[in-house]
């Protein structure tokens, strides 16, 4: 597995490679010291996995992992930090896992495992048309394109797949969606919504100093995002 860590204190960058390399010696691991270099890293090579530190000398670790999953979509993303209350915030923003300093040999070792199972999971999956999602529709699977799809709404515990022709109702978690969307340009802006970012066709200020989408083809449906979500999905659409 080829791995970066990045980590603007150097004991502890040093310290969990040294601990990745006991648990998988055979890895190749590439380090950062600040969020500028991860990004000329993350464009010069592809990873498997990429440990981020929550907290840079030049960039929130959210930022950077915004921008990581852009670079690298079928990366595995954990945050490393010394702050349990950042453990939550990774899952919203869609990172794989986390990891708490100082850092656990076990826990580093379940990770691992679980990323060298989720990876071998991704590759099984590339041999599936890309641009297809298998979903039920009256005891029959038909293959949705995904470029058909506008945005995605939860529904008690269920998803609602609104898309340029008709809605489709699926008994899946939005957050699975999400995992497997979003390296097709779609956001997650808010936690009950998943848009298609090529469809939006209005941003604007919205209730309580927050902001709204309007999709394509949608136009009468307001889509709140979360506060925690404007500033990223400003960066992504370039404004």
């Amino acid at each position: 597995m080829k791995i970066a860590v990045i980590d603007d204190e150097r004991p502890a960058r040093k310290e969990l490679i040294h601990q990745i390399l006991s648990i998988c010696p055979e890895s190749e691991i590439m380090e950062g010291d600040s969020g500028k270099s991860a990004l000329e890293l993350f464009g010069h090579h592809l990873f498997d996995i990429l440990f981020l530190d929550i907290s840079l000398n030049d960039m929130e670790g959210t930022t950077l992992a915004a921008a990581a999953r852009r670079m690298l979509p079928h990366a595995q993303i954990i945050f490393a930090t010394a702050y349990s209350q950042y453990a939550v915030q990774a899952f919203e923003l869609g990172v794989n896992n986390y990891i708490l300093k100082p850092f656990d040999p076990e826990r580093l070792r379940r990770i691992l495992e679980k990323c060298r199972h989720d990876l071998e999971g991704e590759q099984k999956k590339e041999l599936f048309p890309s641009h297809k999602l298998p979903i039920s529709v009256s005891r029959t699977i038909i293959l949705l394109d995904i470029r058909q799809i506008v945005f995605i709404e939860t529904c008690c515990r269920s998803c609602i797949l609104h898309t340029v022709t008709r809605d489709y109702t699926e008994n899946q978690l939005l957050g699975e969606y999400e995992k497997r969307l979003s390296s097709c340009g779609f956001f997650r802006i808010h936690k009950s919504y998943l848009i298609n970012l090529n469809y939006i066709s209005e941003l604007f200020p919205w209730a309580n100093n927050s902001m709204a989408v309007k999709m394509q083809g949608f136009e009468k449906e307001i889509l709140p995002i979360g506060r925690e979500k404007i500033k990223q999905l400003r960066q992504i659409i370039g404004i």
